[in-house]
């Protein structure tokens, strides 16, 4: 199976995709989130995996959209549970770094442990797992990255710090996807749908409420403005359900309560 993930080999897309298939999986590198839905159209990946939200940082809503853009189904999800480490080459101390250079998520979630290092210059780069390859390929010293022990690993760098993140449980949340449509899955206990309600007084309450009374749990409630229609907005929804009929039965009369109605994807909850 071909799995293509943002980033490269020793990302946390990376461990995503082997925890999820297995280490049997050929690994299609894409160092740009808005480049990985062409693979799927390309047929050069079957399917991606991609960072949906994260404890500390909230949402990634730029996904939100490329996701619905590109009508990409959710067949999956999975919870990582993430250690940001701070690495360089061989035979340096933290005292002898000048700049450090992450993905703009992994410096944000690691700003606190480099309060005590004020010198240290924080650099946003595209992805964790390309800087500390290319510090081992170009033997950069006084240079360090934030990423995975496995990149550490594969690209044989020194882990100065371990578990550097300020909050110490720092999950992210990550959607694998298909451009298949998305079918039935009486399997299925959660689901990611759109919708789009009316101006009138209340609409959105109506629709949580129909939710409720067919015993769906709301997981999550994302808005993003619809682009054609200035200050309307799309709800993107996840919720768990124990009985397939009550989500059937709760689509069937939540479609006549909105403007639109989309399934984006039925699929089996994962455990955080």
């Amino acid at each position: 199976m071909k799995v293509a993930i943002q980033g490269i080999k020793g990302s946390f897309h990376h461990l995503v995709a082997e925890q999820y298939f297995g280490k049997n999986i050929d690994i299609v590198e894409c160092l740009s989130f808005n480049k990985l839905p062409n693979l799927l159209h390309k047929k050069e990946a079957e399917v991606a995996v991609m960072a949906i939200e994260n404890s500390i940082a909230g949402a990634i809503l730029p996904n939100y959209a490329l996701i619905d853009e590109h009508k990409l189904t959710i067949s999956g999800e999975y919870y990582l549970s993430v250690h940001h480490n701070l690495m360089a080459l061989e035979n340096q101390k933290i005292e002898d770094i000048t700049e450090v250079y992450s993905h703009p998520m992994a410096l944000l979630q690691c700003r606190a442990f480099f309060r005590k290092y004020p010198k240290i210059k924080l650099i946003e780069d595209t992805d964790t797992a390309s800087v500390a390859k290319r510090i081992r390929k170009q033997k950069l010293k006084g240079v360090a990255a934030i990423a995975s022990k496995t990149a550490a690993e594969i690209y044989q760098l020194t882990i100065l710090a371990d578990g550097i993140q300020t909050i110490k449980e720092n999950t992210t949340r990550f959607f694998v996807l298909t451009k298949s449509e998305n079918k039935h899955s009486v399997s299925a206990n959660k689901a990611s749908i759109k919708f789009i309600v009316s101006d009138d007084t209340g609409s959105l309450a109506e629709v949580l409420t129909i939710l409720a009374k067919h015993h769906l749990n709301l997981s999550k409630i994302q808005s993003l403005p619809v682009i054609e229609t200035p200050w309307k907005y799309a709800f993107f929804a996840d919720f768990v359900f124990n009985s397939y009929a009550d989500y059937f039965n709760a689509l069937s009369t939540i479609k006549h309560k909105v403007e639109m109605l989309q399934v984006l994807g039925e699929y089996t909850k994962s455990k955080r």
